[in-house]
């Protein structure tokens, strides 16, 4: 693979990285603060490392898909 072509995908794959950190700081804070117990906690952090995943199934849920 070309060197310049890798630099390139990577550079493009570093944003998404950040929206995805924001994301995942903004879930579990959501997650944490709603919870009404220690484990509530710990499964809110879990699920603010997946939340993409609710994201796509509410939106093909919403789309009728």
């Amino acid at each position: 693979m070309n060197k310049t072509k890798c630099k390139q995908d990577f550079s493009k794959m570093r944003k998404g990285s950040g929206i995805y950190f924001f994301g995942f700081i903004g879930a579990a804070i959501y997650y944490i603060s709603t919870a009404t117990s220690f484990w509530n906690g710990v499964l809110g952090f879990f699920k603010a490392l997946v939340w993409p995943a609710f994201v796509v199934y509410e939106a093909l849920k919403f789309l009728g898909m």
